[in-house]
């Protein structure tokens, strides 16, 4: 229970042990999980971290399976999966947002609406120069040439993101592709992980795609602004993600943290953001373990915030914060 392994943090350890924790899972929140890690390291030297960035749906295979210590996922564990081991807590630690980037020489800032999205990726709009492209690009001189879709080959919380926005534009994309870590694609080209899908498109003129906003950045690739509720065309941004996740913590905050910021409201409001969490299991193998990564995420969820915004994520909400701490506080207060 995550009662007792809470209670462990009461207990010492050896002088000069090492404990290893094993992690996998995302590779949305990567780059800030790599910073964490390692800063972290010089906070407590007794602990050293282990992450696998292979994606969230391996991410929560592994820790089904118990071959790590956490998982990683951008994408909440399913009511069946929690059936399959109850107990698991979701820490949300950061909000990311999922960028429309592209490679078109010469052309940035770009709008785009999310039904013309879901035409591009159904395989309906196929050219840069495509009237319906055009109608929010006025003044931009778009070429006549292919549009090369580029999409994830492997199960990821970016895709769950990107496909959950193209199903609330599009009534034929949501009926005959649907939402999910993964889809049957009707048109692309697949890449693994979000590093491997921006190297396509940095390598590919005419390419579009969806990546962390993290990886277009370091790749040096513009990234689209995408009309929102509100009918305003936002650019993803640290700014743009917090508003998105404080214009949705404003309604409460769930018990078990698997929050969606689907369609938030606000016209500053980025539509592609979303929560990425670490996956604790209630009854570790090794208490000691258990102990250290509550120790971690406590660390992370305050300190570990500062990291954020210089890596392209948005720091939690305050109300997500003092919500969380009270999740990882409670039951050892109530222990004793």
């Amino acid at each position: 229970m995550l009662v007792l392994l809470l209670l462990a943090l009461a207990v010492p350890a050896p002088v000069g042990a090492q404990t290893l924790i094993n992690g996998a899972g995302a590779t949305f929140p990567y780059p800030l999980y790599a910073r964490w890690f390692d800063t972290y390291a010089r906070v407590d030297s007794t602990v050293r971290f282990n992450y696998q960035p292979i994606g969230s749906g391996g991410g929560i295979r592994q820790l089904l399976a118990g071959t790590v210590d956490f998982g990683a996922t951008d994408v909440p564990m399913t009511d069946e999966q929690l059936r399959r081991a109850p107990g698991i807590v979701h820490v949300p630690t950061v909000v990311g947002a999922v960028a429309a980037t592209y490679n078109l020489p010469g052309i940035s800032g770009l709008r785009l609406s999310p039904e013309v999205l879901a035409e591009i990726f159904l395989g309906r709009v196929a050219r840069w120069n495509d009237a319906r492209i055009a109608s929010t690009n006025a003044g931009t001189d778009l070429p006549d040439r292919p549009i090369v879709v580029v999409h994830r080959s492997d199960g990821s919380g970016s895709t769950y993101l990107w496909a959950d926005l193209l199903a609330r534009a599009s009534p034929e994309w949501a009926r005959t592709v649907g939402r999910g870590p993964a889809v049957r694609w009707p048109v692309g080209l697949g890449a693994k992980g979000n590093e491997g899908v921006a190297a396509q498109v940095r390598n590919m003129p005419g390419a579009l795609a969806y990546v962390e906003l993290t990886y277009a950045v370091t790749s040096g690739l513009p990234v689209a602004a995408i009309r929102n509720r509100a009918g305003a065309f936002v650019m993803p941004t640290v700014d743009s993600m917090a508003a998105a996740a404080a214009a949705i913590a404003a309604g409460g905050v769930p018990p078990d943290f698997r929050m969606s910021l689907a369609d938030p409201p606000g016209d500053l409001a980025y539509p592609v953001a979303g929560y990425t969490w670490l996956l604790l299991p209630p009854n570790p193998r090794d208490p000691r373990k258990g102990a250290a990564l509550v120790r971690f995420v406590k660390w992370a969820i305050h300190d570990g915030q500062r990291d954020a915004p210089a890596l392209h994520y948005a720091p939690l909400p305050a109300a997500v914060v003092r919500a969380v701490t009270d999740r990882l506080e409670r039951p050892l207060l109530a222990g004793r």
